[in-house]
């Protein structure tokens, strides 16, 4: 199939276009622009009169936008160029000094910052409401005992709730990690001009305090080339979503007819799309990293690349936040099916050696001892505790009438009371810590979003 005979002439057009997906950036945008208008009436570059009439036509654009779902223009070249042109046409030649001072490339760092900041709150936020869902499915089941694995083999008994406190320590690494980059996106880079700095007297402090922004950029430089602020926010993307994949992939084996230790309204195939998603975020970092080994410190076009990556990105980490955290809503498991698993196998063999090296009983012959009750154990058909007192002391004469009690499933919890043990002391108490750290960082949120 040939290509129309225009095809050269329109393609190129068409490929620097990037308003199909920066126009996401339209509200940020405007809201920087809103700053810096102040900014240059304090420095004496626009007066009052064209400061008034850029801050209200950049106003009425933003209204227009929000109840004209037809005022975009997919024609246009960028975001920032569909302002302009917009603000132009608005007010007139006044719209033009909105730019004086500033390049296209501060701009745009300053917009997808300002934008980025928020957007990381956003995903901050649906993390602890999937941290939350983790402990209400641990608390509404909490004394539940399921087994643990090892190489995808049953190895001991743990707890439900021990089980999705996991859960809940990673994620709450995963929200550090947001927390880190937020500070970094948190610089402004407004005042680097083209890359050299401006001659204008622009309070950058001013506009930083108006933007909340924390810090401003140290070299003019690395202000507009930088763009390793979207590189860590991927990074963080790319092991918050192997977390989610890990939670996945939990939940599809444990609700699959093999194990049948699960029970939830959510759909199982919306999991296998969460644990897909994994490698569309790790392709964003790695196609980023790509991108900025190559480049020479200044600016170049392949750095538009980065509001791709970042875009998608948000997008993918809030779909599956949601989607993780409706599947653990109505999450139940079958207390019976995972007990029942979690007493057969010899998981109880590690107490064993244990019990008999507290009765000091050599390690290696403990660990010898153990494995020849293990097989006479199978050829029996039995399992540890099912074995009666005689027949265990064939194998050693350090086990006593206490035996039983220490080979079962409560003692075998009950045992590993240390720090971030199974043992369910510790657990419920681990758990009620969770509980209370969620709800004051919700009050928290709440309070200061009436504020």
């Amino acid at each position: 199939m040939t290509e129309p005979k225009n095809f050269l002439r329109e393609k190129p057009i068409e490929f620097n276009r990037t308003f199909k997906f920066d126009q996401r950036l339209f509200a940020a945008d405007i809201r920087v622009s809103l700053a810096y208008c102040y900014a240059l009436f304090q420095a004496g570059v626009v007066t009052r009169l064209e400061s008034e009439r850029i801050k209200n036509g950049l106003q009425t654009i933003l209204k227009r936008a929000e109840f004209d779902r037809n005022y975009f223009d997919e024609t246009a070249t960028d975001v920032h160029s569909f302002i302009e042109i917009r603000l132009i046409g608005l007010i007139g030649d006044a719209g033009e000094k909105i730019n004086v001072g500033r390049s296209r490339h501060e701009q745009s760092a300053t917009a997808l910052r300002f934008w980025l900041r928020e957007e990381i709150e956003r995903i901050a936020e649906h993390l602890r409401e999937l941290q939350s869902a983790l402990i209400e499915a641990g608390d509404r089941q909490k004394e539940a005992i399921l087994p643990a694995y090892v190489n995808s083999q049953k190895a001991q008994p743990i707890l439900w709730a021990h089980w999705c406190l996991a859960y809940y320590e990673m994620f709450s690494r995963d929200r550090e990690r947001l927390d880190e980059v937020w500070r970094r996106v948190n610089v402004l880079p407004l005042g680097a001009g083209v890359l050299a700095g401006t001659s204008l007297e622009i309070d950058c402090e001013e506009v930083a305090r108006a933007l909340g922004f924390e810090g401003i950029a140290a070299n003019s430089l690395d202000a507009v080339a930088d763009r390793d602020f979207a590189i860590e926010f991927l990074a963080a993307c790319a092991l918050l979503m192997t977390h989610l994949a890990r939670l996945a992939e939990d939940l599809i084996l444990y609700s699959s007819a093999e194990f049948g230790f699960v029970e939830m309204s959510a759909n199982p195939d919306n999991l296998q799309i969460v644990r897909g998603k994994v490698g569309r975020v790790f392709g964003h970092q790695f196609a980023m990293l790509s991108t900025m080994k190559n480049l020479p410190l200044g600016i170049h076009k392949d750095l538009r690349e980065a509001e791709e990556a970042i875009f998608d990105s948000v997008d993918t980490m809030k779909f599956c936040l949601k989607t993780m955290e409706h599947a653990l809503e109505n999450l139940r498991i079958d207390e019976e099916k995972t007990r029942e698993a979690a007493t057969r196998g010899y998981l109880n063999a590690d107490d064993l050696a244990d019990y008999l090296i507290q009765r000091n009983v050599p390690v290696s012959v403990a660990k010898r001892t153990v494995a020849e009750i293990i097989s006479y154990a199978i050829s029996q058909k039995k399992e540890l505790g099912e074995l009666s007192l005689k027949e265990m002391r064939q194998f050693s004469e350090s086990i006593a009438d206490d035996i039983h009690q220490a080979l079962s499933l409560e003692q075998t919890l009950a045992g590993k009371n240390q720090i971030g043990g199974t043992a369910p002391e510790g657990v419920f108490e681990a758990l009620e810590q969770a509980k209370t750290a969620i709800e004051r960082e919700e009050k928290e949120s709440t309070s200061f979003k009436n504020e």
